[in-house]
């Protein structure tokens, strides 16, 4: 079964950038699967941040992080990156990347629930 480990979360001041790193377990290509990064505050609802469909597309943000995350793949390294720049304290949360199953080639953003694997989450602080 694929398995999902997320890195690169850490404290970092306003203003601040951190890229965070989505790896799968072994034998799983995950340019096979849409991508979807999210984030939870503790006793709040998990958010969409980003996600990026099979083939590095289509690509799409949550309003609140456009212009400031990318989304990225490199498949000869079989990772997921969130490129988060310009960092406010609103986006403190624990950060998770997941996958659909592979027969959906297309991300939603918004839909947590449609994705069936799930990392452990790296969390993000972001104060000064």
């Amino acid at each position: 079964q694929l398995q999902l480990v997320e890195s690169g979360g850490g404290l970092v001041q306003p203003g601040g950038s951190l890229r965070l790193s989505c790896a799968a377990s072994s034998g799983f290509p995950l340019d096979s699967y849409a991508i979807g990064w999210f984030r939870q505050v503790q006793g709040k609802e998990r958010e969409g941040v980003s996600c990026i469909g099979t083939d590095s597309g289509p690509i799409n943000y949550a309003d609140s992080v456009k212009g400031r995350f990318t989304i990225s793949r490199d498949n000869a390294k079989n990772m997921v990156y969130l490129e988060m720049n310009n960092l406010k304290p609103e986006d403190a949360a624990v950060y998770y990347c997941a996958a659909r199953i592979r027969l959906f080639k297309v991300c939603v953003v918004s839909k947590p629930q449609l994705y069936a694997y799930w990392g452990q989450g790296t969390q993000v602080s972001v104060s000064s």
